[in-house]
């Protein structure tokens, strides 16, 4: 006899599939959608496929974006540019309201162990940015998370960004090692924002 009728079973199966969703979890989020009104529900998947479609990555910087190119990269000066590992990291340093540069956002960190090198992240398209400025970047923020994979992708990126002449800093260990900018609180990292030092 089945534990769960199929179309229980497949949203339970469809929500655990979600990082650091388990089974329970899962059952539960279920269970919350099939108790919504019709017009909840509708809502609830209709901006799960509007985000789907609509919300693609800025062809400049990496980051979300409705359009070709995201709101910051339209207005703000590219003379400082803040490297991170994920569109996330983004979100936390702009609720901050301390940084007024643009971003570059590598869609991942350099980790041997999971076969990821240089060639397989975003930083081409750093080097082409800088390169396009023509001299107008003055720094380049490596804002990667403190951990074994963001350091070596930091130091790597700065041995490749140093003898074009660009001062290239490190945000401050204000941050504990190992931790993600996403679950920093606002505290920290604006105070490693603040604190970074030059590489």
């Amino acid at each position: 006899m089945k534990v769960y009728i199929e179309p229980i079973g497949r949203l339970i199966n469809e929500f655990s599939k979600l990082p650091g969703v388990g089974a329970k979890t899962a059952q539960r989020f279920a269970y919350k959608v099939i108790n919504m009104s019709e017009t909840e529900a509708k809502g609830f998947a209709e901006a799960i496929i509007s985000a789907k479609k609509n919300v693609h990555y800025c062809k400049v910087c990496g980051n979300f974006s409705e359009g070709e190119i995201c709101d910051v990269c339209k207005v703000r000066s590219s003379d400082t540019i803040c490297v991170v590992k994920e569109p996330k990291d983004v979100i936390a340093i702009e609720k901050l309201n301390e940084y007024n540069g643009v971003y570059h956002v590598l869609h991942g960190t350099i980790s041997p162990l999971d076969g990821i090198g240089p060639d397989d992240i975003n930083i081409k398209g750093l080097l082409a940015r800088i390169a396009e400025a023509g001299g107008s970047v003055k720094e380049v923020i490596m804002a990667t998370n403190p951990d074994v994979e963001g350091e070596a992708t930091a130091m790597y990126i700065t041995n490749l960004i140093k003898p074009l002449g660009i001062k290239v800093s490190r945000l401050a260990h204000g941050l504990p090692i190992g931790t993600d900018l996403e679950y920093a609180d606002e505290v920290s990292l604006a105070r490693a924002f603040v604190d970074r030092k030059t590489l």
